[in-house]
């Protein structure tokens, strides 16, 4: 009896390590410890939610890479369209016609430009905040989040860190506003004293005398008529739109930058909850193989020890015999 219990718990420790080996986990299910199986599964189920998150990073860094290389080739063509504006200064009015057909191919190219930079259905550049559409008014555009983090509190609350895009500061164009202040940086009138939009600015006739409220917009400029004076007033409008430009492009560019740090911080956060629950639940393949070859060694003597003793009682019975 006792050489059969020996045996029986040699096979119960070997069927143990074998299962380890196999399957590459000294806790594999809740009985084998429950506590470590349980903060495990949490780690995993996180792990998987961290790989939708890169998901998510790498199509929202598709869209910021669109809306920023539009912006910079939209930069270069407000330069050019400043350039024929600067060289219409003092210019006859056959020669403001011409180069006012070079302006309205630009024109036309920003627009198209603009309208283009969409990725996955979502255009930052040219939009239509319509309040139908969930806006929180005719001209404001809602901000667009991109979900860059995943993680819990001490609590076990889960907490979401979200990267923002204002979306209402970078936008060109906009179908649904009908002010100046919220047209987009190419559309709205600005002063012609500043350069800043306002409700106020009004586009003056060609040849008119300078007025306080005098206002011009990239998108329906023109050089056709209008006196040096005024041509004057298009230059700064033109200065303060590429300064409005500029400055969406540091936005969308600070927002890339941030993206992709997210990306890698991401990727290296997966790797370390890889780690941790490696440390929490997989089997040593060293010490379990070593310890395989030692029960095995046992079994087999465990074995021989039950034939020693089994043989043991046949001989004994032998003497009762008659």
């Amino acid at each position: 009896m006792t050489a059969l219990q020996s045996l029986t718990a040699v096979n119960k420790q070997l069927a143990t390590v074998q299962n380890r080996i196999s399957t590459g986990f000294r806790v594999a299910e809740a009985k084998d410890n429950a506590a470590y199986w349980s903060i495990a599964t949490t780690m995993r189920s996180d792990n998987k939610v961290l790989s939708t998150v890169q998901d998510s990073l790498g199509l929202g860094a598709s869209r910021v890479d669109t809306a920023y290389t539009a912006i910079n080739k939209i930069i270069d063509t407000v330069d050019e369209i400043k350039q024929k504006v600067l060289s219409a200064v003092g210019a006859s009015e056959g020669d403001k016609a011409k180069i006012q057909s070079e302006i309205e191919s630009f024109k036309s190219l920003l627009k198209s430009m603009a309208e283009n930079a969409s990725f996955s259905g979502q255009n930052w550049l040219a939009v239509n905040s319509a309040v139908a559409d969930g806006h929180p008014a005719a001209g404001v555009h809602r901000d667009t989040e991109i979900v860059s983090s995943y993680s819990r509190d001490n609590s076990g609350a889960i907490l979401l860190g979200k990267i923002t895009i204002k979306v209402d500061t970078i936008k060109l164009y906009d179908a649904a506003a009908t002010t100046n202040e919220t047209k987009g940086i190419l559309e709205g009138l600005r002063l012609g004293t500043t350069g800043i939009r306002a409700n106020a600015a009004s586009m003056p006739a060609g040849g008119a005398t300078l007025g306080a409220n005098d206002g011009y917009a990239v998108s329906s400029l023109t050089v056709v008529g209008y006196t040096d004076a005024q041509l004057q007033q298009m230059l700064t409008v033109i200065d303060e739109t590429l300064v409005d430009l500029t400055n969406a492009a540091t936005h969308v560019g600070a927002a890339k930058k941030r993206i992709d740090m997210q990306k890698e911080f991401a990727s290296s956060l997966m790797d370390s909850i890889d780690r941790g629950v490696g440390q929490l639940v997989d089997a040593d393949m060293e010490e379990e193989s070593t310890r395989l070859q030692a029960l095995q060694v046992q079994q087999q003597l465990g074995i021989q020890a039950l034939q020693i003793a089994n043989s043991h009682a046949q001989s004994i019975l032998s003497l009762f015999k008659g």
